[in-house]
């Protein structure tokens, strides 16, 4: 395996569109590394310029330490998986696999150990003989995966291979996936919309939004410490409400004034904020950080009033949307306790767990779990 380095990537496509600008991004050897972001962001960009399918107008790659720029993508030992499995439909799941060995001169012997590990690995022998016609998708995203392993590329490049997946096989794919990347040890760039896959499958996410680099850091980074706004309303499910606010102090305390409530902020008021008393901030908070305040446990006593102005019943959860002045804030709640509609609700805030940004500029100010400033 081998670590991939992009070194101010730019790639404009013909019609001018600018599909990167200036990507610097390092994944380290036997990492994986999930890209996500809107469509459009650049995701299949970067890795097809990994791969060599792509030519980037500036900066760079190298993998292993070694550029590539100038090499064909046959030359550059990576294999890239798709939606779209690109199998030999008139070969068998055994021939689909021997395939990539064989035309490189890999003598019989070893391609039959190659391929008979592999089939096992991924839970393959009993379809050997099939075409892939025959298969479920799942089951030939499989084949694909395999015909890849069976090579030893230094770097795997993934993109959304498994959105063509129905919930359920996405689901169990996605648990073997996780399993078999993490067995082999494998480089991987994985591109995906799905967060539950990025936080699922990667060691660390990088989130892309117009072909720049937002914020790349582990899945916990982005959700508690997102750098600007664009991320924090990005990366999270359910999203995250952004809401204005007005920073208040007096006596060593701090508070955020809500549509005419106070929210308190815990351990006083920290640094960052200080220099924003008296004035508007935009606060962020989740779904999950409301809660009815008999069962709550978040620190502190802040509260919200307001009145429920619809119920979403999910079964394991209801999501109750509340009035509160001119804002609608959504919260997730225990099903056996969530109100009816039109009735008065007060919530509990993990005050601990707020976000905070600049309104003109929507870089974060401050994060509620760094509460000693």
């Amino acid at each position: 395996m081998a670590g991939v380095l992009l070194d101010h990537v730019t790639r404009v496509h013909a019609d001018g569109t600018v599909a990167l600008a200036e990507l610097s991004l390092a994944v380290a050897d036997g990492e994986v590394l999930a890209l996500t972001g809107p469509s459009g962001s650049g995701k299949t960009t970067t890795l097809r310029i990994v791969a060599g399918l792509e030519t980037a107008y500036s900066g760079s790659v190298e993998i292993g330490g070694a550029a590539v720029d100038g090499l064909p993508a046959r030359d550059r030992d990576v294999a890239l998986i798709s939606q779209e499995h690109s199998l030999y439909p008139y070969l068998t799941v055994e021939g689909n696999l021997r395939f990539p060995l064989e035309v490189r001169g890999v003598s019989r012997e070893e391609t039959d150990r190659r391929v008979l590990a592999e089939s096992r690995v991924l839970r393959l022998s009993r379809f050997m003989g099939r075409l892939p016609r025959q298969l479920s998708a799942g089951h030939r995203q499989a084949v694909a995966l395999g015909r890849a392993t069976t090579r030893n590329p230094r770097v795997f490049l993934m993109d959304e291979p498994l959105s063509a997946l129905d919930a359920a096989e996405r689901s169990r794919v996605r648990a073997e996936l996780r399993r078999y990347l993490r067995g082999l040890g494998a480089t991987t760039l994985y591109a995906t919309n799905d967060q539950a896959e990025a936080i699922l499958l990667a060691d660390r996410v990088a989130v892309l939004d117009g072909g720049r680099l937002r914020q790349v850091g582990t899945p916990a980074e982005l959700l508690d410490r997102p750098v600007d706004r664009f991320v924090a309303g990005f990366f999270g499910l359910p999203a995250m409400h952004f809401v204005s606010a007005v920073v208040r102090e007096s006596g060593g305390l701090g508070w955020f004034e809500v549509a005419g409530q106070r929210l308190r902020i815990p351990a006083g008021i920290p640094g960052p904020l200080r220099a924003w008393a008296g004035r508007e901030v935009v606060l962020g908070l989740r779904p999950h950080q409301l809660a009815a305040p008999a069962t709550a446990g978040f620190s502190g006593d802040a509260r919200l009033s307001g009145v429920v102005r619809r119920v979403e019943r999910l079964g394991t959860a209801d999501l109750v949307f509340l009035g509160v002045g001119q804002l609608t804030l959504c919260a997730r709640l225990d099903p056996r306790s969530a109100p009816a509609s039109g009735a008065p609700l007060e919530l509990a805030v993990d005050t601990a767990a707020l976000q905070v940004f600049d309104p003109a500029t929507d870089l974060a100010v401050w994060h509620g779990r760094d509460v000693t400033g």
